[in-house]
């Protein structure tokens, strides 16, 4: 028995801490080495072949980066996990490693900007296409559906307008028009998921490594022919939502966010079945290079830490917030899903349980208002990014999403006046009374 094999809150707080075998060290050793040594030639033959036989060259495999992946396998229910420098680099190697001339891609209108960009502009010059539309229309997802769809993207809570898409909806309607035969929950020594969607009640074992689960690489990868998809569940972590108990087959991450937790570090992950994580590292990771450093990989792991405290924190100070603002004569509209005025509202009380640290809103001043607002709060940063210590107000227009296409943001709701709204881990008080003195200069 592993750490992996208890509950979600003691793997997130033990991860990482079997590793040291040399020094019995609690703590996971920042492996910072570009190759290993090998036995003999052989082992260095195999280990060049495959991690499963050993470390080779840190691009491939990294002892560090890999219990990373191991511990956020286990987290979101997967059998395996593949860190990445950035998330935009978890996106985009997934993308080319599955993707190819002719295949289709069908993704939700309301993404962050570089997967709008990645889909709608760079894969387009390779032969892919895509189709945007809204995924809480089911009726049009499912009319968008082709026989060369090969992908189906979606973030839920989506970046930034706060929508909320039904995961299990979405995962139902791909599945019935040809979706991937084997997304990896079952077989071998891989995940044993409860079901729970957060809490100390889930049992995740998921960890990876030689003894996980093995599915053939060509089927589970989807060359059958069947669509393959994909949550970005950025916003969410798996103390929120697990999208794989929901059907999904890959869940990302941008590690970069709540998962570090601190501002510091940037990365990206994916998880999955042993097959696909097998296909995007050997066809994307190998050869195009986006690979985490060890060390931000570290500071990820220590970010697991506190992951599940922090977030409880982030949501209590989100709601407030949001009840707040909701309430007040200068707020045109809030946008958060613990609201029950928000669309999504059931539908994330159904796959949620808790509704995040993040909210979005405008003023009835519009964009001016929101300039002045923005430019004089004393407390609230204003910064890109999102899930630090700090709160983070940003201007997403002008900001995060200003090179997506002006029509096609409109019409995904990020409208000039939208403010997004990133809570911290300060006094909630003290982030009310900030909003509170500088809406009066609005």
């Amino acid at each position: 028995m592993t750490v992996y094999d208890y509950s979600m809150s003691t793997v997130a707080a033990r991860a990482g801490t079997e590793v040291d075998t040399a020094y019995n060290s609690m703590g996971i050793p920042i492996y910072m080495t570009n190759n290993y040594l090998f036995d003999n030639v052989s082992g260095g033959a195999e280990a060049c072949r495959s991690p499963e036989f050993g470390d080779c060259y840190t691009r491939v495999s990294n002892p560090t980066n890999n219990e990373l992946g191991k511990a956020m396998a286990s987290l979101e229910g997967c059998e395996a996990g593949l860190p990445f420098a950035t998330g935009a680099a978890a996106t985009s190697t997934l993308a080319l490693a599955l993707l190819k001339s002719g295949d289709h891609v069908v993704c939700d209108d309301t993404t962050y900007s570089a997967t709008n960009y990645l889909f709608s502009t760079l894969l387009a010059k390779y032969g892919v296409e895509a189709t945007f539309l809204d995924f809480t229309d089911y009726e049009a997802l499912r009319a968008a559906m082709r026989p060369n769809t090969r992908l189906v993207f979606f973030e839920t809570p989506c970046n930034p307008t706060m929508k909320v898409i039904d995961i299990a909806e979405v995962a139902g309607i791909v599945k019935a028009c040809g979706g991937a035969k084997d997304s990896g929950a079952t077989g071998g020594d891989g995940a044993k998921d409860s079901g729970a969607t957060g809490g100390d009640g889930a049992k995740d074992g998921g960890a990876t490594g030689s003894d996980g689960a093995k599915d053939s690489g060509a089927e589970d990868s989807g060359s059958n022919g069947g669509t393959i998809t994909v949550v970005d569940n950025t916003f969410s972590t798996p103390f929120i939502t697990r999208p794989k108990e929901l059907g999904i087959d890959i869940v990302m991450h941008s590690s970069t966010k709540y998962i570090c937790g601190h501002g510091d570090a940037m990365g990206g992950i994916l998880t999955g079945s042993r097959g696909l994580i097998d296909t995007i590292m050997d066809v994307g990771l190998k050869n195009l290079g986006g690979t985490a450093s060890p060390f931000n990989s570290f500071l990820m792991l220590r970010g697991l830490k506190t992951l599940e405290l922090r977030m409880e924190r982030h949501c209590k100070m989100a709601m407030a917030v949001a009840k707040y603002l909701d309430g007040h004569p200068k707020i045109e509209r809030v946008y958060y899903p613990g609201l029950a005025s928000h669309p999504g509202h059931e539908t994330a009380k159904k796959q949620m349980s808790a509704f995040g640290g993040l909210l979005t809103f405008e003023l009835k001043g519009g964009m001016n208002a929101g300039v002045t607002l923005m430019d004089n709060l004393k407390l609230c940063a204003l910064a890109v990014s999102l899930g630090e210590a700090n709160t983070l107000v940003q201007h997403p227009a002008s900001m995060t999403h200003w090179y997506v296409p002006e029509e096609a943001r409109r019409a995904s709701g990020i409208t000039d006046g939208l403010i997004r709204f990133s809570t911290g881990l300060e006094s909630t008080d003290d982030i009310l009374t900030d909003l509170e003195e500088t809406l009066k200069l609005v």
